[in-house]
């Protein structure tokens, strides 16, 4: 009796670990599926409703478009309806400049936004990254902050300090800087302090988190050579920090080229971005299709800095090794 007890702990304990390996490997598949459900359900099955919808017509109807590809008739029917695929709102894409333009100002206003955020938040970021670790959170917490208070209400008050009564021209004509009023609200230069100010946390924290890793014992060695402390930012500093200054120019570059709220609250009615254009084409035109390949030419030009801070990531995953 006293083998077979022994014989049957022996079996268990065998399979404990076993048991152990096929949990953890189950867990690994669940965490490593997750984010693939995520995308599938919230990215790529809405952007093959969209892509569908800009191959429709235009149709007084609710919704505005007549459906294509649709399952009702069965397989056949489906594959029928790739006959009555339009291509006409692409056509018209490429042929009415409004669209075009407003595609370049776009990338021009992110891409302007997108360095000033950068002269800014280098600075904050390794003013942080210097701090003693005492008060880092407390500086983490400023940076992100504004986030607690709603982005709408956030613009909005950007209008009572830039309209020409406001809170800027009167700090600036009481302490003699100006002798008449700026105008700055419905200006490019509005849309410009709207963004950065806006996504300037998208900035920090990424260099914030490269610049905080980084082994300020070079910066000493370098100074120690003789290296200026000019040439030691440009030659260790800035280099070492790149990961994060490429992670925080994609996040702020890619959504700053499809806003809306800040071009048209800050900008007025004159300024051309693609955000404004696809807002009007869905809403005060009714046009669906029309703004749904608006919205797929979008995403596809921002699909281009995505794959190159892809490889950019990938090459510093090498050098590392």
């Amino acid at each position: 009796m006293s083998n077979i007890a022994i014989t049957g702990t022996g079996r268990s304990t065998a399979a404990k670990p076993f048991l152990t390996r096929l949990g953890a490997g189950f867990v690994s598949r669940v965490v490593i599926i997750v984010p693939y459900l995520w995308l599938l359900f919230f990215f790529l099955i809405p952007f093959i409703i969209v892509f569908k919808i800009s191959l429709s017509q235009t149709a007084i109807a609710m919704p505005p478009y007549t459906p294509v590809l649709d399952f009702r008739d069965g397989m056949s029917g489906f594959f029928a309806g790739f006959r009555e695929l339009n291509y006409d709102n692409y056509t018209l894409l490429a042929q009415d400049a409004l669209y075009f333009k407003a595609y370049v100002t776009s990338v021009i206003i992110a891409a302007i936004s997108t360095v000033l955020t950068l002269l800014v938040g280098y600075p904050i970021a390794y003013g942080m990254a210097r701090a003693p670790a005492t008060i880092r959170p407390t500086l983490m917490m400023l940076v992100i902050l504004p986030f607690w208070t709603s982005f709408l209400i956030r613009v909005y008050a950007w209008i009572g300090i830039l309209k020409p009564e406001g809170l800027l021209n009167q700090l600036l004509l009481a302490t003699g800087i100006i002798d008449e009023r700026l105008i700055i609200l419905n200006t490019y230069y509005a849309i410009f302090i709207g963004i950065v100010y806006s996504y300037l946390p998208f900035m920090v924290l990424p260099l914030y988190s490269s610049l905080e890793k980084m082994d300020y014992s070079l910066i000493e060695a370098a100074k120690d050579l003789g290296c200026p402390p000019t040439s030691a930012f440009w030659k260790i500093t800035f280099p070492l920090s790149l990961p994060g200054v490429i992670a925080g120019c994609l996040l702020v570059f890619i959504p700053a080229v499809g806003e809306f709220v800040i071009p048209d609250l800050l900008g007025g009615s004159q300024t051309l971005m693609i955000g404004k254009t696809l807002w009007n084409e869905f809403n005060s035109n009714r046009d669906w299709p029309v703004s749904s390949a608006v919205a797929v030419i979008l995403l596809l030009l921002l699909i281009v800095p995505i794959m190159l801070f892809q490889r950019a990531q990938a090459r510093a995953q090498e050098q590392d090794k």
